[in-house]
């Protein structure tokens, strides 16, 4: 049976699950290079397997571990093993799938509310599009246009105030197209003049919409952005 991604999840905690029987049971100190850095790895899988350990029969796994270590035949025939994996890994997407749904219509619920909340505020604007913001700093510069490439320092957080992006803590501001980027984004910085700092308040569908962007952006998320227009790049 080919290795999946799955197979390779189990294999892992069948690790841990070994491990653990007897190296947490006498909760042991370690001392040399070689055990800290098992122990690390240990501690870094069994992090990357809670979402499956409700699935799992921990001594069925160590009979397992145990049965491929001292070369025994499986247990299961490598057919049925097989189609039981592919069973296993549908069922898998399915709850992720349904799962991000899940958060998904709870940050739509979560946005609209602060968005209606927001714009009742003096300060903010709100476009057309329904994108909010308000400014900081008016700059005297000029404004870029859509087929401009501009210079800007920036910082992004969820509603919750999780940081997912800065510019600042890289210590450089960043360079890129004004159509290049989400359109929330694209449509303020055409409205901002160099020097300009302004304080984007994007719903999800002119940032990501529902399929959110990597670990940090879920889907459907209002995003903050505090955006400083340094410069038009020639």
């Amino acid at each position: 049976m080919k290795p999946t991604a799955i197979t390779t999840i189990i294999i892992s905690f069948l690790l841990i699950c070994f491990c653990t029987s007897e190296t947490l049971a006498e909760n042991k100190t370690y001392t040399s290079k070689k055990e800290k850095i098992s122990y690390i790895i240990g501690t870094n899988m069994a992090k990357s397997l809670l979402q499956i350990k409700d699935e799992i029969e921990i001594n069925a796994l160590v009979n397992g571990l145990n049965d491929q270590f001292a070369g025994k035949p499986a247990a299961i025939p490598e057919k049925e093993a097989t189609e039981i994996m592919r069973e296993f890994s549908a069922k898998m997407t399915e709850i992720q799938k349904e799962k991000k749904k899940e958060i998904g219509e709870k940050a739509i619920k979560e946005g609209k509310k602060f968005l209606e909340e927001n714009k009742k505020k003096k300060d903010v604007v709100t476009t057309k599009s329904g994108l909010q913001y308000t400014v900081v700093k008016k700059g005297d510069g000029k404004m870029p246009s859509a087929t401009d490439k501009v210079k800007v320092h920036y910082r992004g957080t969820t509603l919750d105030g999780a940081e997912f992006d800065s510019s600042f803590q890289r210590g450089a501001p960043a360079t890129f197209p004004v159509s290049g980027v989400i359109k929330g984004w694209t449509e303020a910085l055409q409205l901002m003049k160099v020097g300009s700092k302004y304080k984007l308040f994007v719903p999800s569908d002119l940032a990501y919409g529902d399929r959110g962007a990597g670990p940090r952006i879920g889907p459907n998320q209002v995003l903050i952005f505090d955006v400083e227009l340094i410069s038009i790049e020639k």
